[in-house]
């Protein structure tokens, strides 16, 4: 009989997803950057929540809360607090202290090659030039752990460095599809929470939010 992949052994190990972890710059500054595309997700996510509180341990480096729901164990958001080359410090400050094994993590970060409207949940990967996930990778000495990716597209190379695209905040023109990106990345997360991560990722890598602005296009005609 054949051995199971490193893909499919990962995808079977999260029966019970326990930490998930938003990717930002910590500081007003950054608050609303594309950048913090990952810190938007989870503070969406606890917003969303109506049990939510912030954990009785706290990591030197990061922001940790639960949020609970019956039938459910706690779930654990982080937001590490060090700059985001960083991020790994927290992560592993929290995974040791609850012994959370690196498939029971989901990683939210932004990503440059995906189009804005667009998300993508893979179950391990490179770090994909995202120096959060590189990070965490480094300090748990695996890749294999879940990661949300959100879509902020790439400007063109004549029109802005990319280190200036990421660190800028969102356009006030993209205002209501952030919204519906952050919408879907929750409900993404809460299936994994609910489900399992074969779910989330066949929700979460279908979506696309032109196909929502069609629907809702045609919906308006038909009325």
């Amino acid at each position: 009989m054949d051995e199971p992949s490193q893909t499919e052994t990962v995808e079977k190990t999260l029966q019970t997803l326990r930490l998930v972890v938003g990717l930002g710059n910590p500081g007003e500054r950054y608050r609303q950057t594309r950048h913090n595309s990952g810190f938007m997700v989870a503070d969406a996510l606890m917003a969303s929540c109506s049990d939510v509180r912030k954990a009785d341990w706290q990591p030197e480096q990061g922001e940790l809360y639960e949020i609970r729901k019956d039938g459910h164990e706690a779930l654990l958001v982080l937001k590490p607090m060090t700059y985001m080359n960083d991020s790994g410090i927290a992560v592993v400050s929290v995974t040791e202290r609850f012994g959370i094994s690196p498939p029971d993590l989901l990683v939210i970060c932004d990503d440059l090659d995906l189009p804005v409207g667009r998300l993508r949940l893979r179950p391990r990967g490179s770090c994909g030039g995202q120096r959060g996930v590189l990070s965490i990778i480094e300090r748990l000495g695996t890749d294999g752990f879940p990661r949300l990716r959100v879509g902020i597209g790439r400007p063109r190379p004549e029109e802005m460095e990319i280190i200036d695209y990421v660190l800028s905040n969102w356009a006030s023109a993209d205002e209501e599809l952030l919204k519906q990106v952050l919408q879907a990345a929750c409900d993404a997360v809460r299936t994994a929470w609910d489900v399992g991560l074969e779910a989330a990722m066949n929700k979460a890598n279908s979506w696309r939010a032109d196909c929502i602005n069609a629907e809702e296009s045609i919906k308006e005609t038909q009325n």
